[in-house]
């Protein structure tokens, strides 16, 4: 296990709907990074708000009606004050918003349009970094995505300018901005990336682990086992090798083999179960067994199981078996029919043994509205850092800035850094440019008082009115 354990989370926009769970239910004390699913990309080639209402516009409570910035956005900024450690990523695309990367990545102005919105976007909103979701380059991905055989190559030269441009807005504001992807476990899907070329660039990699069966075939099969199971009746034969390799050993020593580090490998782990039904067999207790192609009713959509509803709705009255092999457990009630299989805190301690075991940078989750009581998440945190307390963020503090005409032009045509003078903690003074401010320093701007909630260096045109990601009005 590395030194500085990571446990990504991923906090999904659409969980304030129906789902309930917001940004302040997240568990800030137990992971140190939180991805934001998801931006989308306009067709215009920017990054883009996925859901405006739910980002930035939807007001909770201690909301006030002239706040610049309101909805998860702003959430997010209040968790990072309450847990100093805690860092966020902007996620784009997924599963249902990837059609457009092809696009942004093929050529060099594309890509540096794209990587300017990229770090336009995490200016203004006070995030941290960005993380790719590109569901797929060159291959796979949902029906009428856009896909080129030279994705593979795009991804690395798309990663290059983002990497490079997120790079010289830090060097202008003294941050260290973070670049990360999410990226398919399955055998083609590694074929199709370049990850020694794309880790060159990037501070981890997070391997989505999980989905390795699912409503999609009409068979039984586990969502995420750790290893191969011989007696799973699946194909074994190219590209695919779905009985050797759909496992996350498999998925992980592929990774490895690839050239891509341990360093930044981290290992996807889910919240959630898949399951079928018409599962009438009892071979092998409905494991790997012909089901229905009509999918049961999950918790919020057909054939998926938040941890939560498992343990609630279905554990006291199915019966819980254990794949050995496997290493993961599943449930089977033949009166029903209905098959499952999901993670509960067997199978996630032994991922974390493994996680450490292979010296991997830590752990992902999806999503945590399926884990509201942070059970299994709160064994992650408890197995990765052995009961320590993750460190403060060290890299610098979350800043928003764009340069000025004055640091642009600097002599021999490089960025110069603003002077800065020191503002004394405490002291309520008019809002100036060329000041460094702390957190918790309050200043006047237009008549009205604002309180600095990132440290930062004042910047002509990012006043404390215009910039919510770093100013609160009290």
């Amino acid at each position: 296990m590395v030194a500085a354990p990571l446990i990504i989370a991923y906090f999904a926009a659409w969980s304030i709907y129906s789902r309930g769970y917001n940004v302040y239910d997240i568990p800030g004390d137990k992971i140190t990074h939180i991805n934001y699913a998801f931006a989308n990309i306009g067709s215009d080639g920017v990054l883009a708000l996925g859901d405006s209402w739910a980002d930035v516009e939807k007001a909770f409570p201690g909301d006030t009606w002239d706040q610049p910035l309101r909805g998860n956005f702003n959430q997010l900024l209040k968790l990072k004050q309450k847990y100093p450690h805690l860092q966020t990523l902007i996620s784009v695309g997924g599963w249902t918003w990837s059609g457009k990367f092809s696009d942004v990545a093929l050529t060099a102005a594309s890509r540096s349009k794209f990587a300017k919105s990229c770090v336009d976007f995490v200016l203004q909103y006070g995030f941290d970094g960005v993380d790719l979701d590109w569901e797929y380059p060159v291959s796979g991905g949902l029906t009428g995505n856009i896909v080129r055989p030279e994705d593979k190559q795009n991804y690395v030269s798309l990663l290059k300018e983002i990497r490079t441009q997120l790079d010289t807005a830090g060097a202008q504001n003294g941050k260290k901005y973070l670049l990360t992807v999410a990226t398919g476990a399955g055998t083609e899907r590694i074929n199709d990336m370049d990850l020694p070329g794309m880790s060159a660039y990037l501070d981890w990699i997070n391997v989505m682990t999980y989905d390795f069966h699912g409503g999609w075939e009409a068979k039984t099969g586990h969502n995420a086992p750790l290893y191969k199971n011989d007696a799973e009746t699946a194909t074994d034969i190219d590209p695919s090798f779905i009985k050797s390799r759909y496992n996350c050993h498999a998925s992980i020593q592929a990774y490895l083999a690839a050239g891509t580090p341990r360093s930044k490998i981290v290992m996807g782990l889910g919240l959630y179960g898949r399951g079928w039904q018409g599962v009438t067999s009892i071979a092998q207790n409905g494991f790997s067994q012909i089901a229905s192609s009509q999918l049961p009713m999950g918790t919020w959509e057909n054939g998926i199981y938040d941890y939560d509803d498992l343990k609630n709705r279905f554990l006291p009255t199915y019966t819980r078996y254990w794949d050995d092999a496997s290493k993961v457990p599943y449930l089977y009630n033949p009166s029903t029919g209905i098959w499952i299989s999901y993670d509960d805190l067997q199978s996630i301690g032994l991922k974390n043994d493994y996680i450490k075991k292979e010296q991997l940078a830590g752990a992902m989750f999806w999503e945590l509205s399926g884990d509201r009581n942070s059970e299994l998440v709160g064994a992650t945190y408890a197995a990765l850092f052995n009961g320590a307390t993750p460190a403060p963020v060290t890299s610098g503090p979350t800043v928003a800035t764009v340069p000025t005409t004055a640091q642009t032009n600097a002599p021999g045509g490089s960025t110069a850094a603003p002077a800065t003078t020191q503002i004394p903690s405490g002291n309520i003074l008019p809002w100036t440019t060329g000041k460094l401010y702390n957190v918790g320093d309050r200043v006047t701007y237009e008549g009205k008082t604002y309180e600095c909630r990132q440290t930062h260096t004042s910047i002509e045109g990012w006043t404390p009115s215009a910039v919510a990601a770093l100013w609160h009005l009290i």
